[in-house]
Parts: structure tokens; sequence; C-alpha cells
């Protein structure tokens, strides 16, 4: 109709799947009256030119135009209904079954295995971690709950889920490590294996803690190879001999060593099934999070995979947003200026998005840019095509449960007030957080609260005394 050359339609189509405006309204003039050269040559036809009338044309093209804003082809929206209206109908009747698929069937995604637990926990029905003695492959329902699946382990293969299982329902229920070893052999799981395993919680279930058998796992799997090439050789077992049993750490001996914290326990466990399951860092602030974020990075992967996202007005290039989380890497990086600027990467409740600080920024919030801070990052989108949306950091707040405390200041009447504000904001900045604080300007006997832009870390002990350094001992009250 428009006369455009196959190069100039794929030029179209890409400004229509990207929604492109600008670029669709400059293309409407080509479709409609066409295009001649820098030598008045005719480039483009354009529909008048072809016998299609004006207005015509500009119906055509404004089909196109409600396309590009959003569009749906007819028959595979009739089949999205009926497969939305299926899953929401499972969803209902059988929400543990279906999670359990749901799942299984993207558990090579730990940023999508993130979100459906979290819904899972919204739903009150409880994800149980991977045991050697009740999961399978895939995530399975078992009395109500769901049970990780082993394939959800790093470095574990499919093929040697297979085979433990298999070797589980032949030879019965793992009772120890030990027992473990010797039924499954090196040729099916190998150490890194069975060490990605013990980090999941896989062997919690046979009653040692999983920092004895990352102490001992190595040993006791040498120990048994040792005696099943004994046994092949016709020599007596190591493990016949009591005295010997000792030397290779028998199933009733296993070293006294307290179990890991429990922060150690879900970074092990985020390393191996990439998510935290057992509990999250993050858990005890999750009403702040809610409350004081408009965006999160679940949010922002979907955007960098469905475009559409950005019709809500909110997450697009340049947009303000704010996100909590915990700042689990910090990269500094020196600019042509000689200047020191930083990434960063801040994980939430569902996965992780990556900050650039510049110079000001990171000179400003120093203190509190640090690996394992829990903040609020205020700041600017970055959201470019084929890379994921990243955040210039404007601001770092850091996270405390207790918002409801307020930090009262003193300035006594012999001060010099301007002086002692400059100071003060100096040090607020520095010590960035979520509690209110309010001046007390003893020379006019009046209090002052101070913008939201200036609160502090109530719970920060060296802000408190640094400001009691500032005012003084009884000018500085947090309640």
């Amino acid at each position: 109709i428009g006369g455009f050359s196959m190069g100039r339609s794929d030029l179209v189509r890409r400004a229509m799947s990207k929604k492109k405006m600008k670029v669709m309204e400059e293309e409407r003039q080509y479709f409609i009256h066409g295009k001649k050269d820098e030598s008045g040559s005719l480039k483009i036809r354009g529909a008048v030119r072809n016998g299609v009338d004006e207005k015509t044309a500009n119906q055509i093209y404004d089909l196109m135009i409600d396309f590009a804003n959003y569009a749906f082809n007819k028959s595979h929206s009739a089949a999205y209904a009926a497969l939305a209206y299926r899953s929401a109908w499972l969803k209902k009747y059988y929400p543990v079954e279906f999670m359990a698929a749901q799942i299984s069937s993207i558990m090579g995604n730990s940023d999508s295995v993130s979100k459906y637990i979290r819904e899972c926990r919204r739903l009150d029905i409880e994800v149980l971690p991977p045991d050697i003695n009740s999961s399978e492959g895939k995530f399975i329902v078992k009395d109500g709950k769901i049970r990780f699946g082993l394939a959800a382990v790093k470095n574990v293969g499919a093929g040697a889920i297979e085979e433990i299982v298999k070797i589980r329902k032949e030879k019965g229920r793992f009772e120890s490590f030990i027992d473990f070893c010797e039924k499954v052999p090196t040729t099916v799981l190998n150490k890194r294996q069975i060490e990605s395993l013990i980090k999941a919680g896989a062997f919690d279930s046979t009653g040692a803690n999983r920092s004895q058998l990352i102490a001992i796992h190595e040993k006791t799997i040498d120990g048994i190879s040792r005696q099943r090439k004994n046994n092949v050789e016709g020599q007596v077992s190591l493990f016949d001999s009591d005295n010997l049993t000792q030397k290779y750490i028998p199933k009733d001996n296993l070293p006294k060593l307290k179990e890991f914290n429990e922060k150690i326990k879900l970074n092990l466990e985020k390393e191996m099934l990439g998510i935290y399951l057992s509990g999250h860092p993050l858990s005890e602030f999750e009403e702040v999070i809610e409350e004081m974020s408009n965006t999160n990075s679940s949010e922002l992967i979907e955007l960098s995979q469905d475009h559409s996202i950005e019709m809500d007005r909110r997450l697009y290039d340049g947009a303000k947003v704010s996100i909590a989380g915990i700042i689990i890497k910090k990269q500094n990086k020196v600019t042509r200026n000689n200047n020191l600027m930083a990434f960063a990467t801040l994980e939430d409740l569902y996965s992780s998005v990556e900050l650039i600080i510049f110079p000001n920024i990171l000179d400003r919030y120093s203190e509190i840019i640090q690996e394992d801070n829990i903040v609020l990052v205020e700041g600017k989108l970055s959201y470019k095509e084929d890379e994921n949306p990243k955040i210039i950091a404007e601001r770092f707040t850091v996270l405390n449960k207790d918002i409801s405390k307020k930090i009262y200041l003193k300035i006594e009447k012999d001060k010099d007030v301007s002086k002692e504000k400059k100071k003060l904001i100096k040090l607020i900045n520095n010590y960035s957080g979520m509690n209110e604080v309010s001046v007390y300007i003893e020379k006019v006997d009046k209090s002052y609260k101070l913008p939201k832009k200036y609160r502090g870390d109530a719970s920060n002990k060296l802000f408190e005394v640094e400001l009691k350094d500032i005012l003084g001992e009884d000018n500085v009250v947090i309640k």
C-alpha cells in the first residue's frame, strides 16, 4: 500500500514491536505521501500514489499505531484465555500441586524460583528443603507441602539424581551419611556433588549437621572407596575392624562441631540453590521494605524481558525509583578524572540489580555503601534495550526495623546556630537512616522537624556518639 521496500517495512515493524511512537509518526508521512531523495527522484511511492485516498491511508496507518500501543493476535489471545482460565482454576482448587508444577517448569532460573517460592509463602504453602530421603528430581507434593527438587541443586546433574532416587527405592532409606556413601557409588556422585548436597541441607534428615559433614565428607568418601577396592581384592574390610573404623569416622562418631550460624547456612543455600530457602537476611525488614520501595528486582527483570511493562508509566529510562535490599558486592573504579566511583549489586527479596554510584554520591555516602549493609536506594532507572536495567544511585538510607524511634537534638543558646546546623547536616548525611530528626534551638525557643531527606539512623551507636560530641551529652535524645 505504501510502496515501502522490505528493509523499510522491517524498520516500521521493529518500531511497532518496541513501541517507538516517534519513529511511527515519522513513517506515517512516508506511508501516505511517499518520499523523494535529494535529487528529486521518488524513493517511496506512498499510498496516495498507489490509488488509496488520504483518509483511508490514515485509517490504515492508525491500525498500525494502535498495534504499536498494544495488540495481540486474536487466535493467540483465545489460546491464552483458555490457558489462563485453566491455570486459575488449578491454582484455586489444587494450589500446592499447581505451584509445585510451576516451580519445576522453571527451576533452572533461580530468579523465577525465588519469585514463586515467595508466592507459596503468601499462599501459606510450606516449601521444604531438598532431602536425599524425600526429594525427587522435580518439586513434588508431600503431605500438603512442596519438597524441593534435587535437580535444582547446583553441580548435581539429572542423571545422578535419577540414580539416587532409584537406589533409595531399591535399598531403602539412607540412615546416615556413611550409609549414603556406601549405597551410592562415586561413579554416580563425586565429592563435589556430594558437597553441594551437604551445603543445600539435603543430608539434614540423617541427623548430622552441615558443619560436621563438610569437615568429614572427603575423608569418609576416600575411606569407603578404599574399602570397596580392598573387597574387590579379597581383603578384609577396613570397616570390619573396630580399631580401623575409628580412623575413618564411623557412623556414630561425627566430630563435635557446632552447626554453622544462620547467616552462613543461608549463604550456603544461596550458593547451591540460587535462593535463600530456610530464611532470608531481609525477612525481618520485609514490612519496611514494602513500605519504602516503589519497585523491586523482579519487576526490573520483567522489564528487561517484556517491554510492555513500560506502559504502566512507572518504569522507563530515567524514572525515579526507590528499592531496598542488601549490598552483596561493591567494586570501586577510578574515573578518567582520577575520581573514585563504584558499581554495586543490591539484592532484595526476589533477586538483584546493579547500582551505578558516581563519585559525588560515593563520597557523600561512603560510610553506608558497604557490603552487607541493608539500605534503601533512591535514584534513576537506566534502561536500554538488550541490557538489564540498572539504577543510577542518588541517595542511600540505612534501613532499621524500628522506624518509630525519633531523634531529638538541642542547640544551646551560646552556640553558633548556623555552624552547628552545617555540622549536623553533614553528620546526618553520613548516617542517613529512617528516623525523624527534630532540632530545638534554645536561642529562639523553637523546635524544627527536619525534612525527610535529613533522617538519621537511630540504631547506629557511633552516630549517637558523634551527635553528642557536637551538641553535648545532654542535648541528644533518641526514643
